[in-house]
């Protein structure tokens, strides 16, 4: 199944979201090999090019590792990875926030909805 991605943005920025995503949230562990260039580009449905400038981002912030005779994989630093979810967290959050504010919520009320929101999560 092709990944959805947007037209409005440089494409391998995107899969170097969605890998960093799926890394951070488990989807591939500390250590994991990843599957190769053509696999992964087949699977979101972009050039292999597209999908090496990709892999080649998450090689220099050093979230993936490539052995020469083994493929990519994971690396396996859990402080690194913990590291980047952070971050990946507080742009979420930051721009939720934004969002919120353009309509017209104050940071009051936003506390205040998040709070009623997730007591209504918590029963269901």
């Amino acid at each position: 199944m092709a990944w959805a991605l947007d037209s409005d943005r440089p494409i391998y920025a995107q899969l170097v979201e969605k890998l960093q995503m799926q890394i951070v949230s488990g989807f591939y562990h500390p250590g994991d090999k990843l599957p190769s260039v053509r696999e992964l580009a087949q699977e979101a449905s972009v050039n292999p090019n597209t999908m090496q400038k990709a892999f080649s981002e998450l090689e220099k912030s050093g979230l993936i590792i490539t052995m020469r005779t083994s493929g990519r994989s994971v690396t396996e630093d859990v402080d690194m990875i913990k590291g980047i979810q952070l971050e990946l967290a507080k742009e979420n959050i930051k721009e939720f926030l934004e969002n919120m504010k353009q309509l017209g919520y104050t940071e009051e009320e936003i506390v205040t909805l998040i709070k009623e929101m997730t007591k209504e999560d918590i029963k269901e």
